[in-house]
């Protein structure tokens, strides 16, 4: 197996202190948003044969294995991270298969650059993907149901939300759900930029569960996320606590520190929180307006120590062992490719002591022997 160099992610977004403290390192005082590991062309993580994706390319069956490669093609499925969030992401969704190869396909054929800030689909791959809290974790999940939201907008006490609350309370879910995040993202910007002012001066006022738009509002004034993220569900999670983001889900990450993993795409569709390109047309295209409850995740344990975080995703698969003292060797070989992730304690595999924020690359079959005290993130794939 190989140890893994990884290339950690300068967004502005980033704390500046929760992956140093994880690693047991000195702040550099500047933003450290992600860890990335895996081959992913942005930044693969680097190994003592070279990158991980001229280690893959170069034999990509003896690496992946011969059903990963038949699946998913001569790449690693998935991209691995450590993620952590000082303040709000963009809020976004991801296109399903379909979505991503038609919308790839049309824009390549248009002519648009792939580096051009317009662009919305950077590759045709979905996104799905899953984020593990490592620490209290604050995020925004799907749509609540309208009445709520409409509650919600009510009690800021702002006449020119008015309208939205009428729409909210009137229409079917699906239309009013639809109407109210049109009429947002396509405002007059004066008359939205003084309705965000007022609708964050009252969730500062009003506290409680205004309290998270109030931040928001606070890093983006002005920006009609805000009130598209009052449209969201507010989910907390708690250390080992999960949440899968399916296509189509609206969602953004507010704060906090977990593992997440992903199919090996950069498609995403903005709907705000961002000085970044929203293209409305193909984002209400792609949305999936339906209200739910977010769907807390937490791990199902199987007899041998492995807690399975399960999705409907077959790119990736991610689960964690909780090592306690005097366990023995644990036999985690697979025929599938892994990166294992230790988060704390101390972790050997194979050769390697691992402590936390330390990973390895497993290729398929490769024996892979684990022990120690700690707790290890495992990430493979499923075939």
């Amino acid at each position: 197996m190989d140890r893994l160099d990884n290339t950690v992610r300068p967004y502005a977004w980033g704390s500046t202190t929760a992956i140093p403290d994880l690693l047991g390192t000195e702040p550099t005082g500047e933003p450290q948003a992600e860890m990335w590991m895996g081959a992913h062309p942005g930044a693969p993580s680097r190994t003592g044969r070279g990158t991980l994706s001229e280690v893959v390319g170069t034999d990509p069956e003896k690496e992946l294995g011969a059903a990963s490669v038949a699946r998913f093609g001569p790449r690693l499925p998935f991209l691995l991270k450590l993620l952590a969030a000082g303040a709000p992401l963009s809020l976004q969704v991801h296109p399903d298969l379909a979505q991503a190869r038609a919308g790839y396909e049309g824009e390549e054929r248009r002519g648009v650059p792939l580096d051009a800030p317009h662009r919305n689909y950077k590759d045709a791959n979905h996104k799905p993907e899953l984020i593990c809290a490592l620490a209290e974790f604050d995020g925004l999940c799907g749509f609540r149901a309208p009445a709520e939201a409409a509650d919600l907008f009510d009690g800021l006490g702002i006449a020119s939300l008015k309208p939205y609350v009428d729409l909210l309370r009137a229409q079917p879910e699906d239309a009013a759900l639809r109407e109210v995040l049109t009429a947002i993202l396509t405002a007059d910007p004066e008359e939205m930029s003084r309705t965000v002012g007022e609708a964050a001066a009252a969730c500062d006022r009003l506290g409680g569960a205004y309290a998270p738009y109030a931040d928001i509002a606070h890093h983006y004034p002005a920006d009609p996320g805000v009130l598209a993220a009052m449209l969201l569900n507010h989910v907390r999670l708690q250390p080992g606590e999960a949440l899968y983001l399916g296509a189509g889900i609206p969602h953004a990450y507010l704060n906090g520190l977990g593992v997440e993993i992903m199919a090996n795409s950069d498609n995403v569709l903005r709907c705000g929180l961002t000085p970044k390109h929203v293209d409305v047309p193909e984002l209400l295209r792609i949305v999936r307006f339906e209200a739910g409850d977010p769907g807390i995740l937490r791990p199902e344990a199987s007899p041998d120590g492995e807690e399975v975080y399960d999705t409907p995703t077959d790119e990736f698969r991610l689960s964690r062992y909780v090592l306690p003292e005097d366990t023995g060797v644990h036999d985690l070989t697979l025929p599938t490719p892994q990166i294992l992730l230790c988060t704390a304690g101390t972790v050997r595999a194979g050769g390697h002591e691992l402590a936390p924020g330390h990973s390895v690359f497993v290729p398929a079959h490769e024996k892979a022997e684990v022990s120690g005290t700690g707790t290890l993130f495992r990430a493979t794939v499923r075939v």
